[in-house]
């Protein structure tokens, strides 16, 4: 399902401009009206709401034509468009043509033609995410404005700005966490790799939690170096926003629910003659993915080199 036309910030722009013309202006250019306070907020539970309710319509998703809608509360009205986009064209992968770049291209590639261990895109979002978005309720989670989500994209692609800690300090922090949210998802490959898709699944699955844990470390070694720091690098990021749980409302499973599918996904051949259904969105392979992140968000952090260390040990023991 697409997002509406209008975010949040839109709906309560639009209430705010409505209350200075109640407080000042021309009768006949926008009359006074009294709202109850919060009122775009209180709009927006709507749309969502609406939003959820034809998510679970049958003729909704069989057709794919545009869904037009109307919500109206205490003299605002919003209208929006929406329809139903398969789980194929929702995952499906576009490589960059243009190696330049950093959005759709391999991770590898950026890495070393930065000349670093962890995309700059990634570094940058972290620190301004932990440095003012940290106790933002439902941070990763609220979707950020579209428009400003594809500025972004466009300026790390052409390193247009060489200031970009002012650049992202002027940006609203849900735009800059969807921004990390879609470099993951436009990547060519999984951050956690096709080839070692299945054995992460099966990882997971072990009942013994010695052979558990042997299997799972010894998967994390055999990801390449740039993947590994980066994968490390984030779960660094995402248990220091659970340790805020009470604040931002996200705890360890919930950040792993947003980005297990993203981080670990099946590559598009493998993807190929499944039948898309909306319950696929639940199905076992996505619950699967989500336990994978799950499971080594909430093992004890390992660093880079102690993995290194213990590759022989993990090759042998296995």
């Amino acid at each position: 399902m697409t997002d509406t036309l209008v975010s949040q910030r839109d709906l309560d722009s639009m209430c705010e401009h409505l209350e200075h013309c109640s407080m000042g202006s021309p009768v006949d250019e926008c009359p006074p009206v009294k709202r109850p306070p919060n009122t775009g907020a209180k709009l927006w539970g709507r749309v969502r709401s609406k939003i959820l309710r034809q998510k679970l319509d049958p003729q909704t998703v069989q057709t794919k034509n545009w869904q037009m809608d109307v919500i109206e509360m205490n003299g605002i009205k919003v209208e929006f468009s929406m329809k139903f986009t398969g789980r194929d064209l929702t995952l499906k992968r576009t490589p960059s043509k243009k190696q330049s770049g950093v959005f759709g291209v391999k991770i590898g590639v950026v890495t070393k033609r930065e000349c670093s261990r962890v995309p700059f895109v990634i570094r940058q979002c972290i620190e301004e995410v932990e440095k003012r978005g940290i106790d933002e309720v439902g941070i990763y989670r609220i979707s950020g404005v579209a428009t400003d989500i594809q500025n972004l994209k466009a300026a790390f692609n052409t390193n247009s700005t060489k200031d970009f800690p002012l650049m992202l300090s002027d940006m609203d922090i849900n735009a800059i966490a969807g921004t990390l949210k879609l470099y993951f998802r436009e990547l060519p490959e999984a951050l956690l790799t096709d080839r070692l898709y299945l054995a992460f699944l099966e990882g997971v699955a072990l009942s013994d939690p010695v052979a558990k844990e042997t299997c799972m470390m010894q998967l994390l070694c055999s990801l390449p170096d740039p993947n590994l720091f980066t994968f490390l690098t984030l779960l660094e990021h995402l248990r220091r926003v659970a340790e805020k749980e009470t604040v931002n409302k996200m705890s360890l499973l919930n950040l792993a629910t947003i980005f297990g599918p993203t981080l670990l996904r099946p590559s598009e051949e493998n993807s190929k003659g499944q039948i898309t259904l909306l319950s696929d969105i639940w199905s076992h392979d996505v619950m699967a993915q989500v336990q994978v992140l799950l499971y080594y968000l909430q093992h004890p952090p390992v660093s880079f080199s102690e993995l290194k260390r213990n590759t022989i040990y993990f090759s042998a023991d296995v």
